[in-house]
């Protein structure tokens, strides 16, 4: 998997600005919980929100989860102050900084440039602290390749409907759902773009959220569009949509088993015990190096979401 395997089947948002919901989040089985400086905070809010955030950090139990914070975006007067602050204030207990609104590879490298040099005068290890780009317009899209390029830190590739959407005209207030007007999916080149840059240069791929929050079927209808495809995780806005996301960017387990199953018994039947042989029969299935590669990603996104096997390949005596 992209990115050091870190899961991110369900990436939380949390507002910076909520100190009981930055307390509440820690106790979710959210994969990832960004803690949330940009669109959930007022403007007013956004120095107390900083100092939330660099106290939940420091102070809270965040086991088991991926630590990120959502500054704001290149283009307002906080984004500075956001980095800082939190970097000098909790940077031993974060693991990545979210960049919202990424449009062209620049802004990507300016981050990049100021988390090292945070970095070297705090004394971490220079590049530990990871970048999330968010595309969220037609300019980022159109970088979408050269962002993915820009900075070995860069985790993820993060798909942001609400403001692309009103970036390009779309006549829509359903975030994140279908278009009753639209004979299909109206997103689908988009998020297919997003997963070829993602894929070309090693990175994770995350689909934004559903506004909708009480409507978990339809959560899960959208998400399954985009795990269909390949997406690694979904945005959560709130706790019910956590498991369904969970559940829908992990293989079921029959997949996760057969998987597992031809990984062994190719290795087995390549190997001078199985008679080094490179196409095989497991069952009605014809197996080969090509079927060991598509075994290996859903795998690893098995293994990754902590499932455990319920069949053993044995070798034919």
């Amino acid at each position: 998997m992209a990115a050091a395997g870190r899961p991110r089947r369900s990436c939380l948002a949390v507002p910076g600005s909520s100190v009981k919901m930055l307390g509440k989040a820690q106790g979710l089985p959210a994969d990832q919980v960004f803690l949330d400086l940009e669109d959930a905070v007022a403007p007013l809010a956004k120095p107390a929100a900083r100092r939330n955030v660099v106290a939940a950090l420091n102070d809270g139990d965040w086991a088991g989860k991926i630590r990120a914070v959502r500054v704001n975006d290149l283009t307002t007067p906080w984004t500075y102050r956001d980095v800082i602050d939190v970097v000098e204030g909790a940077g031993a207990n974060l693991d990545c900084v979210m960049l919202p609104k990424v449009q062209d590879a620049t802004q990507v490298r300016w981050l990049d440039l100021t988390l090292t040099q945070l970095e070297r005068s705090l004394g971490f290890e220079v590049g530990r602290i990871g970048i999330e780009v968010q595309i969220e317009n037609a300019a980022g899209l159109v970088n979408v390749d050269s962002i993915a390029a820009a900075s070995p830190r860069v985790e993820t590739i993060v798909f942001g409907p609400a403001d692309f959407m009103a970036s390009i005209n779309m006549r829509s207030l359903a975030v994140g759902g279908l278009i009753a007007d639209y004979p299909g999916d109206p997103y689908h080149y988009i998020l297919m773009r997003l997963l070829m840059a993602a894929r070309m240069y090693d990175k994770q791929a995350i689909d934004g959220p559903f506004l909708q929050i009480r409507d978990v079927a339809g959560f899960r209808t959208v998400a399954r569009r985009s795990a269909a495809l390949g997406f690694d995780g979904k945005w959560v806005l709130h706790p019910g949509q956590i498991e369904a996301a969970n559940e829908v960017y992990a293989p079921d387990q029959a997949d996760y088993d057969h998987a597992e199953l031809i990984l062994d018994a190719y290795a087995y039947c390549t190997s001078a015990a199985g008679g080094k042989v490179g196409a095989v029969m497991l069952g009605d299935e014809m197996i080969d190096e090509a079927s060991r590669k598509m075994a290996l990603v859903i795998a690893a996104k098995g293994r990754a979401a902590g499932m455990t096997r319920t069949s053993r390949f044995t070798p034919p005596a």
